[in-house]
């Protein structure tokens, strides 16, 4: 009875044996086959385990940190287009690629407008008014076009606003019922207009009036017109000869009937001879002098070249002019608040020589 016990003991116990070691047989043919290659020895598997890991969370964290440089940037490049210090202004771009995807995707914020004011929503009900603001102290106003040399000056070559005396500047600011004054256009001074374009500008009654010299930019198409003030405004757009041919180059102009030459809404003014050296003061003339280049217009507004008119024209006589019964309305500068402040900017930026804005500006401290 024991010797049976031992043999199934035996049995038993070899049996258990042969079970262990075929186990241990299949785990190592497993693991040879599938986690370790041949002759590797199992204390690398953690190891490996630990620099696949290393390296996905390397992969991650750069690819995170390589995002966050390129968002940086491009929120930086915004933001320098919105700044008001000069300086990141500067380096702004707005023609760049990027800027202008970034604009498509409405990622740049649009700047709110400076005025609160609100104006009417609906131009079509605005009511225009009659006639002319009369005026009750110049009765009769005319201008100097042939420039007068006195007696004891050599003769020489017209200037745009003429060969004024001292005695003259001092008569123009008193006012008279009848006057006759400089204001430019001195026959044979510069700025002279194409006989098609004086045509035209003859029936014009409402002038948005704007200008580019020295080929700097093409124009701005204007934005939220009323059907009613294409029709009743004349846009026109003042142009040097640089930045004629620097428009009919890079957009498109078309001729009409009568050869009058648009791009757009814009029916461009071909100002020929500049009468200075300097582009700007040539763009002052049409921006100071609209009323002597558009004489028969009633009212004008002038926008400058680089920037666009978002705002119909008609809501904009009335909330500046009509409502208030003005008869004058100019924008407050988004930074200066004096003469000394804009000419300190001018010499900074190196716009004129400084020793001519000095002078002049110590001429306007004289004046009072």
């Amino acid at each position: 009875m024991n010797m049976e016990n031992d043999y199934q003991r035996s049995v038993s116990m070899r049996a258990s044996r042969r079970s262990d070691h075929n186990n241990q047989r299949q785990q190592s043919k497993d693991s040879e086959g599938v986690l370790f290659p041949l002759g590797r020895p199992a204390q690398d598997y953690p190891m490996k385990i630990i620099w696949k890991r290393g390296f996905i969370r390397l992969v991650l964290v750069g690819g995170i940190l390589w995002m966050f440089l390129i968002l940086t940037v491009l929120l930086f490049h915004v933001w320098s287009c919105q700044s008001s210090v000069a300086f990141f202004s500067a380096i702004c771009n707005r023609e760049s690629k990027v800027f202008i995807m970034l604009n498509t995707m409405g990622l740049v914020p649009k700047p709110p407008h400076r005025c609160t004011i609100p104006v009417v929503d609906d131009p079509e009900k605005i009511v225009i008014p009659k006639g002319r603001t009369p005026d009750k102290i110049v009765q009769h106003l005319t201008y100097i076009v042939e420039d007068e040399v006195g007696s004891n000056e050599t003769e020489s070559t017209p200037l745009f606003g003429g060969h004024q005396s001292w005695v003259q500047r001092e008569e123009s600011f008193k006012l008279k019922s009848n006057m006759k004054v400089h204001c430019g256009f001195i026959q044979g001074g510069g700025a002279e207009m194409a006989p098609k374009d004086i045509k035209y500008v003859e029936k014009c009654r409402f002038v948005v009036a704007s200008g580019i010299f020295d080929g700097y930019d093409t124009p701005h198409q204007p934005s939220n017109i009323s059907t009613r003030s294409t029709k009743l405004f004349c846009f026109l757009m003042v142009v040097d000869e640089i930045s004629f041919d620097f428009i009919k180059t890079n957009a498109t102009v078309r001729e009409d009937n009568y050869g009058g030459l648009w791009i757009g809404i814009w029916r461009l003014i071909l100002l020929k001879h500049p009468p200075y050296d300097e582009p700007r003061r040539n763009g002052k003339v049409p921006k100071i002098l609209t009323h002597r280049l558009f004489p028969q217009a009633q009212y004008s507004i002038w926008i400058d070249g680089k920037m666009e008119l978002i705002v119909d024209p008609l809501l904009i006589l009335e909330r500046y002019l009509w409502r208030g019964k003005h008869t004058f309305a100019i924008s407050q500068h988004k930074h200066h608040r004096s003469i000394y402040e804009e000419a300190d900017a001018n010499k900074r930026r190196k716009r004129y020589a400084r020793p001519l804005i000095d002078l002049h500006m110590k001429y306007i401290f004289m004046k009072g």
